[in-house]
């Protein structure tokens, strides 16, 4: 099965809508060991992509993309916001000019996102950060998708792999950020942004099982 652009505008949409929902106990996760401001600053973040892509008609999957990161990298405080605008303008290269994508270009786009993040964030899988949950999301997706399971079963076992990996987070020492600080206190808190990026992969999942 494969996304146009109209269905990529909603699963933004709704992933601006389940940040909301979330923001105060995202806020609340990294305020345990982090700045607190983690999930308001998402939210402002994508309640901007919202605005950014109202008038968008959907033709092209990369400038959605490309706008989505825009929009992350000029509202969203503090790591989170070049982080995320990083992927989502990495991802945007792979599939510029394209009306529609597969889970093969979702692969793609991730490959690329997650390397952008490692980049911009000089952070590497196991240092409490979002990677710890899109690192396994991919895994999982590459090592389904040729096992000839649909696209909508291969979502749901990378939504499960990032939530085991924000599940792991708790038990890890932080390396990155203000989280760092604090070395082995660190450890029995999840991290915030394992979690919107676990949030991300869930909302995804339940979006295109709609479709």
């Amino acid at each position: 099965m494969s996304v146009n652009g109209k269905q990529l505008i909603q699963i933004l949409n709704r992933i601006s809508e389940v940040i909301d929902a979330n923001k105060t106990y995202l806020t609340e996760l990294d305020a345990a060991i982090g700045d607190g401001d983690h999930g308001l600053n998402m939210n402002k973040g994508f309640m901007a992509v919202k605005e950014k892509l109202k008038d968008e008609v959907g033709n092209d999957i990369g400038d959605i993309l490309k706008k989505t990161g825009m929009a992350l990298v000029s509202n969203v405080g503090g790591a989170s916001g070049p982080l995320y605008g990083t992927a989502f303008m990495k991802a945007a290269v792979v599939v510029n000019g394209k009306q529609s994508i597969d889970i093969r270009d979702f692969v793609k786009m991730l490959e690329e996102a997650l390397q952008g993040v490692k980049m911009r964030g000089k952070g590497e899988f196991g240092d409490k950060t979002m990677i710890d949950a899109i690192e396994p999301a991919l895994d999982a997706i590459k090592s389904s998708i040729d096992s000839g399971i649909d696209t909508i079963k291969i979502l749901e076992k990378a939504k499960t792999a990032a939530f085991q990996g924000v599940e792991d987070t708790k038990k890890i020492i932080a390396k990155k950020g203000r989280a760092s600080y604090l070395g082995e206190r660190s450890i029995g808190h999840q991290d915030a942004g394992a979690t919107s990026s676990y949030l991300i992969f869930n909302t995804i999942y339940e979006e295109v099982s709609k479709m």
